[in-house]
């Protein structure tokens, strides 16, 4: 084998690779992205704990509600109340209330954030609705619990000392029902 066709085929393996590593990257970049948002509060990322912490901080902050539908979702949504003023450590339990006024069971599924941004990072949830698709018979009313604590680490941060107000966030969209599977065609017997 030259030189020449050996420097060819070297080159081939290595655009090969780097094509099979760009579809990786492009594969991993969606979990690898939730995965940065979660572990650091970006873009108003909440965390999830399993507990409350067993430490109380010093600081007071006002937790707001706020509950949103996506374009086409007929489900009414509201806080049940409007804000809670919490202790950092303490955990908070609330609720969230949603209506099906329609004559068909729909299923939801909520996306949430805090604002602002910074405070992701500090706010945890133990037990939210969130975490499930919800399902809602015609004219059901579900109260969805909430169950969060903000961190007392918050207090340690420089630059969340003037966070005082957090807002959590939802927003509810229809999930589009599957579509059910058609049995494939029985092929056609033979005739003798």
């Amino acid at each position: 084998m030259s030189t020449d066709s050996r420097r060819k085929g070297r080159t081939a393996v290595a655009a090969l690779a780097g094509v099979c590593l760009m579809f990786g990257l492009a594969y991993a970049s969606v979990p690898l992205y939730r995965l940065f948002c979660q572990v650091t509060g970006y873009g108003g990322t909440t965390q999830v704990a399993k507990r409350p912490p067993d430490v109380l901080g010093q600081r007071e902050i006002v937790v707001r509600f706020n509950a949103d539908v996506g374009q086409g979702m007929p489900w009414q949504f509201r806080p049940k109340q409007r804000q809670v003023t919490v202790r950092v450590g303490e955990p908070a339990e609330i609720a969230y209330i949603a209506h099906n006024p329609t004559e068909r069971s729909i299923t939801g599924s909520a996306t949430f954030n805090v604002t602002p941004d910074k405070a992701g990072a500090y706010f945890a949830k133990v037990n939210c609705f969130c975490f499930e698709q919800q399902t809602l018979a015609p004219g059901e009313t579900v109260e969805m619990p909430v169950l969060f604590f903000v961190d007392p680490s918050i207090e340690q941060d420089r630059n969340a000392r003037d966070v005082r107000t957090i807002t959590l966030s939802y927003t509810f969209f229809e999930l589009q029902p599957a579509k059910p599977r058609t049995a494939a065609a029985a092929p056609a017997s033979k005739l003798n």
